[in-house]
């Protein structure tokens, strides 16, 4: 560090976040991969055999662009792991709708999501694994629930459903 480096009042929390986030991104894609599914095919499954949803809602619950969303949609239709479908409520828009199929393989994907997640809670102590996640919780309903619009917005993280 030279004279002019500015000194650390604080621990550096974007790349603690930002690191940790990465690598979590990377262990859970080669999980998914496993059973062929990337964290985007998951997403959309789980959320559309919650309810009827457009593909517009499930790009927004996912945080997808709209390409991403169609290539996504196709590879779930051309495993025949899901289908567009005409809405029940209102037969103007168009639903994703999960196959017998489908609705199995989203039952494996969350049971792989959950192994992950509590794989990496597992570095913890049981104490700090429950107040980080109270932490976390606390930091996205609250002072980091929103993001800051600036002239050059910064990528999403996925969006939690309200």
């Amino acid at each position: 560090m030279t004279a002019m480096a500015p000194a650390r009042t604080e621990p550096d929390l974007s790349f603690l976040l930002d690191h940790t986030s990465h690598v979590l991104r990377t262990q859970m894609a080669s999980a998914l991969a496993g059973i062929g599914l990337t964290a985007r095919m998951h997403c959309v499954l789980v959320h559309a055999l919650e309810e009827e949803r457009t593909q517009a809602r499930l790009a927004e619950i996912g945080d997808m662009d709209k390409t991403t969303m169609v290539v996504t949609v196709d590879a779930l239709e051309e495993a025949g792991l899901a289908e567009r479908r005409p809405s029940a409520r209102d037969r103007r828009a168009r639903i994703i709708a999960v196959t017998e199929e489908g609705a199995r393989v989203a039952a494996r994907s969350q049971e792989i999501v959950d192994r992950v997640h509590e794989e990496a809670l597992s570095a913890l102590p049981e104490g700090d694994r429950k107040a980080l996640l109270r932490a976390l919780n606390l930091l996205v309903g609250g002072h980091l629930a929103n993001p800051v619009e600036g002239p050059r917005p910064a990528r999403r993280a996925r969006q939690r459903e309200k």
